[in-house]
């Protein structure tokens, strides 16, 4: 794997730094000043329903879930998810991005949006930039996603992208079923 970027700390505070560019959208990384907005997407019924509860309630507990996930994970392995927003404007939509967890032997892409911008072709925007990304600059040579069997939105998305479903896990002690899709450049 090579080394893809790293964030930039300033007296420190944590810099976001644009990472990719699409048409229409700006992926960067996440720092502790879009904490309401991820307290607001994770907070979201469908990231509560696919994705699951991280009992984060406040504007504080979403700012040290950013530190203690994508920044740490963007220092450690040169990536993690990205802020996704609008390029007019500057409005954030969503989160994409790639993640390496204990769980899985490869590395993950994932996303969530807000429900407002579904429909409108951002996710598979950004999921397809970030795909491309995860192979030119982090030279993966296959990368993973995964999903609720019922997320039936995620997995059309996953497959136009190209990842093919591989097999079910049980990824979690109460007994739920992930299905894992796979992409192989």
């Amino acid at each position: 794997m090579l080394p893809c970027y790293s964030q930039i700390s300033t007296q420190g505070k944590t810099i976001a730094m644009k990472i990719l560019e699409t048409e229409r959208l700006i992926l960067r990384t996440l720092n502790g000043d879009d904490a309401e907005f991820y307290l607001r997407l994770v907070t979201q019924p469908a990231w509560l329903r696919f994705i699951g509860d991280r009992g984060i309630r406040t504007v504080e507990a979403a700012q040290a879930a950013i530190l203690s996930g994508p920044v740490v994970a963007q220092q450690r392995d040169g990536f993690s998810f990205y802020m996704t927003e609008l390029k007019e404007g500057g409005l954030p939509v969503g989160i994409c991005g790639l993640i390496k967890r204990e769980t899985l032997d490869d590395v993950d892409i994932g996303y969530a949006f807000l429900p407002e911008f579904w429909g409108k072709g951002y996710a598979y925007e950004a999921a397809s930039a970030v795909l491309k990304h995860a192979n030119v600059t982090c030279g993966l040579q296959r990368v993973v996603a995964i999903t609720s069997p019922d997320n039936h939105a995620s997995i059309k998305l996953l497959e136009k992208m190209g990842l093919r479903f591989e097999k079910v896990l049980k990824l979690k002690d109460d007994g739920s079923e992930t299905k894992l899709f796979a992409y192989q450049f």
